[in-house]
């Protein structure tokens, strides 16, 4: 007797290590969104196992075994005695398989045969479902005979569904009738998705965006046929194609018949379902622990991460210690990177980051030169025009003091140190049209407003008249953008260019006093997760999300000293500096543990 494990399977088991952990982003990443990754060496595990099971590589030959061409002869011998019979009508001659249809050399025992040769005794044995006119809504009744549809093959449920037909239309349409054990193939859409028709099933017919299939079980059983059709029917060139195509569509009955797929010796064929079920179970088991282990790390970083947040100046040291000591452990993730990255902003704008001077001048003394900066812009007539006295802002309550600052700190409004808080307008209503000329207004779209940076890749242009009737959005270099509309609510830069510029209703202008706010700390506040909240608690959810002119300029700030703002931004900046490199690495490693995945099912079926 043959050996238990073949060469294949060894390669498998002996690299589950590198299958676990070749990991793919699907997309952005959010809280607990392990979902959000694909475990790429598991998935492509799979499609190795299928694609061995189908080249006789995953479990050895036994040379015991009746070859599969003396089966294909037996059964051929016992159809001409039908057919002298009367019994069975002839069939069209089969196709003859050449060398140059051959797509590989076959293990000992094997040999190329096409559906026809493996198909039962009957005339209906494949049958694509009835285009035109035979199945349309109009034959449709309550109850009578189900009509079967590619959800039910692509889900494996043959509970789906709720059209029926009455016995003369099922009668009519006999020719395309599936019975327990036959196999349904989806044609359209999702292609080649195979399931049974198992023995409980309703009587019905299948609808043209089905294929159906009734196998000599003698020779090919359903399991192995729906192994044969994932990992080398639908990798023949005719199928491949198409998963590309708008409108996918299976090829004809004729094309699928004429494609010459590899047989194995009956005997094996049950060894190898028998192996690739007891391999998918172990690939359901990787998946199922590879999650399991992705989901307890991002809970113990969130709650590590969480705890350094509130802990308090007694308990903070022996935080940061705590992480500090497993910090190689803990930030493996592109995922506990982005999480580390908000912690940093988070605790930048708590007054936890860099250690405060009591030499400091006090926020405070900060907020005074500001409201005299204010009042002698509103005393000079020159300025009347660019500056409107502002309401007296409401105080702020400790309800909305989220967490308590550092001496020398503050909580003020954003309208307290800003001379302009506004949103621009749509062109549309102003009458004014886009240009394509560079010498005209450009106009910043909620598109142009990146995290942190704008997106200036694609410019649009309005007629200068826009600056006439919108004055006041007129940017400045150095102020600050925000979205204020749709997904990318908060998303906030500053405008850093020289140019003739406005923005449109999407977008928010925020303009503060330069000389006595340290602006980039602003823009760590802006992106910290205390102010995110504030946006998405406050936002007027309508057609489209939206942030009001007075929720932002409400906006309560916590407000270091002034000599303190700069060392925050330097710190900051040097961290994220050093969580970009990480991610980075992370990103190569990554890269490698994917090729590495990919270098090992090349090797395995070279």
């Amino acid at each position: 007797m043959a050996a238990s494990n073949s060469p294949a399977e060894q390669l498998i088991t002996e690299n589950l290590d590198i299958w676990t952990s070749a990991i793919k982003k699907r997309g952005s990443q959010g809280r607990g969104s392990s979902k959000k990754i694909e475990p790429y060496g598991i998935k492509k595990l799979r499609e190795l196992i299928l694609e061995l099971a189908v080249r006789g590589l995953l479990v050895p030959q036994d040379p015991n075994d009746e070859p599969a061409s003396v089966l294909l002869e037996k059964i051929a011998a016992e159809k001409e005695v039908l057919i002298k019979d009367g019994k069975l009508k002839r069939q069209k001659p089969l196709l003859e398989i050449s060398e140059e249809n051959k797509p590989y050399c076959l293990p000992s025992g094997w040999a190329w045969a096409i559906l026809p040769q493996v198909l039962a005794d009957d005339k209906y044995s494949i049958k694509r479902g009835p285009f035109g006119s035979a199945i349309k809504k109009a034959f449709f009744v309550p109850q009578g005979y189900k009509v079967y549809e590619q959800q039910n093959a692509i889900y494996d449920n043959f509970d789906l569904g709720e059209y029926y037909i009455d016995e003369d239309k099922y009668n009519e349409l006999k020719a395309f009738e599936v019975k327990s054990g036959d196999l349904i193939i989806s044609c359209s859409g999702t292609v080649g998705r195979v399931a049974v028709a198992p023995d409980w099933m309703e009587k019905g017919v299948i609808n043209q965006a089905l294929l159906k299939i009734t196998l000599n079980q003698k020779m090919l059983t359903n399991d192995y046929f729906k192994i044969l059709f994932s990992a080398y029917y639908m990798k023949t060139e005719t199928l491949l194609d198409l998963k590309g195509t708008a409108q996918k569509n299976m090829v004809s009955v004729n094309t699928l018949k004429n494609e010459p797929f590899p047989y194995p010796p009956y005997a094996e064929l049950f060894r190898i379902v028998a192996k690739v079920d007891e391999l998918m179970a172990l690939c359901d088991q990787l998946e199922q622990q590879t999650e399991s282990s992705l989901t307890a790390h991002q809970t113990l970083v969130e709650t590590l991460l969480n705890t350094l947040l509130n802990a308090d100046q007694n308990s903070f040291d022996q935080a940061w210690e705590r992480i500090a000591q497993h910090f190689d452990v803990l930030f493996t993730t592109e995922h506990s990177i982005d999480q580390l990255k908000q912690t940093i902003l988070q605790l930048a704008v708590m007054g936890k980051l860099v250690p405060q001077d009591p030499n400091d001048e006090p926020a405070s003394v900060l907020l005074e030169k500001i409201a005299a900066e204010k009042e002698q812009l509103l005393s000079n007539k020159e300025q009347d025009k660019k500056i409107k006295k502002q309401k007296a802002l409401p105080p702020i309550s400790d309800d909305e003091k989220p967490f308590e600052l550092p001496a020398g700190w503050e909580w003020v409004r954003l309208e307290a140190l800003s001379h302009l808080i506004t949103k621009g307008s749509s062109p549309k209503w102003q009458g004014v049209a886009y240009t394509e000329n560079p010498e005209d207004i450009l106009f910043v779209t909620s598109e142009n407003v990146g995290a942190n940076c704008l997106l200036l890749d694609k410019k649009k242009y309005v007629e200068k008249h826009f600056n006439e009737v919108e004055p006041r959005s007129i940017l400045r270099k150095g102020d600050i953008l925000m979205n204020i509309v749709g997904g990318s609510i908060g998303r906030t830069a500053v405008f850093d260019i020289d140019a003739l510029a406005n923005i449109n209703q999407a977008v928010c202008l925020i303009r503060v006093f330069d000389e006595i706010i340290e602006k980039e700390y602003l823009l760590k506040f802006f992106n910290s997760e205390t102010c995110r909240g504030y946006m998405f608690d406050k936002q007027v959810d309508n057609a489209r999300a939206n942030l009001s002119m007075g929720n932002i300029s409400k906006f309560v700030i916590p407000l270091p000293p002034s000599a303190e703002s700069p060392r925050i931004v330097t710190k900051v900046n040097e961290l994220l500096a050093l969580c970009e490199t990480l991610k980075l690495h992370i990103s190569e490693s990554q890269t490698t543990q994917l090729h590495l995945a990919d270098t090992i099912a090349e090797q395995a079926l070279s």
